[in-house]
């Protein structure tokens, strides 16, 4: 039986959560869903027709009994964009989840640590469960935490690079400083990015062009699930120590002829 994950009042068993951006149909995207075994999707309030009076909508294609919308405040550049934002996801999609971006410009897309960490205590003090999206800095990852949010997403690279995990030290110590969830978000391309990302000890990861950009997204989708149940086991269970030299795996005592 899978191990429970336990984030912003949902009992989860998939570690995967998955964005819902640039598949080539609704029907690629339900099937890539259906794959990878999440039970978190995320939508971009600003990008993405959430609303179903004005026709076709992302919410036509994802079942809300089997999964738990995360909308998102991508595109947003201050924190008032985003309180702006979020109030209108909750609205809309009667869920106080949110996953809070707020990018600092347009070009490198990286995470704006100032009106991060103000939009997230003013959010907090509105009674959103933020999972706050944030560059892999250790010291800002924990000034989130103490922030209240409530998931704290350090990017394993900028997003939508490929890159993987640039810094794994980093989610390491980050790890190490906050009790909260911590869920690895951006930059990830391929299984053994995830796999890396948890076992570093992340709760979780968020995945999106990793799956959508594969030449084979439902079979992404499917590797990435296997991978990150396999780096979630490998955590718990402990890796050996790096050593510079080999250490024989056999037992040097009892060896035929060895001298007595």
């Amino acid at each position: 039986m899978a191990e429970a994950f336990e984030v912003a009042g949902l009992r989860l068993t998939s570690r995967l959560l998955m964005g819902s951006g640039r598949f080539a149909s609704s029907e690629e995207f339900v099937a890539c869903l259906e794959a990878s075994g999440t039970e978190v999707v995320t939508v971009a309030v600003r990008r993405v027709n959430l609303d179903d009076r004005a026709g076709a909508s992302l919410l036509d294609h994802v079942d809300r009994d089997r999964y738990h919308l995360l909308p998102n405040t991508a595109g947003c550049y201050t924190a008032d964009e985003a309180v702006r934002t979020a109030v209108l996801a909750r609205e809309l999609l009667g869920t106080p989840l949110l996953k809070l971006e707020v990018i600092g410009d347009p070009r490198t897309l990286l995470p704006d640590p100032v009106q991060t960490v103000e939009a997230t205590r003013r959010l907090v003090a509105e009674g959103f469960s933020i999972f706050a999206y944030c560059s892999d800095d250790p010291r800002l990852v924990a000034t989130l935490a103490d922030a209240g949010a409530a998931a704290v997403m350090p990017a394993g690279s900028p997003i939508g690079s490929g890159r993987g995990v640039a810094n794994p030290d980093h989610i390491r110590i980050a790890r190490e400083l906050v009790d909260c969830p911590l869920i690895v978000d951006a930059g990830l391309g391929t299984a053994s990015d995830v796999a890396l990302a948890m076992e570093l000890g992340a709760d979780g990861v968020l995945l999106n062009s990793a799956i959508s950009g594969a030449e084979e997204p439902q079979r992404m989708a499917r590797a990435a699930r296997l991978a990150c149940e396999a780096g979630r086991e490998a955590f718990r269970a402990g890796r050996i120590p790096r050593r510079l030299y080999a250490q024989a795996s056999s037992p040097e005592s009892g060896l035929l002829g060895a001298p007595q």
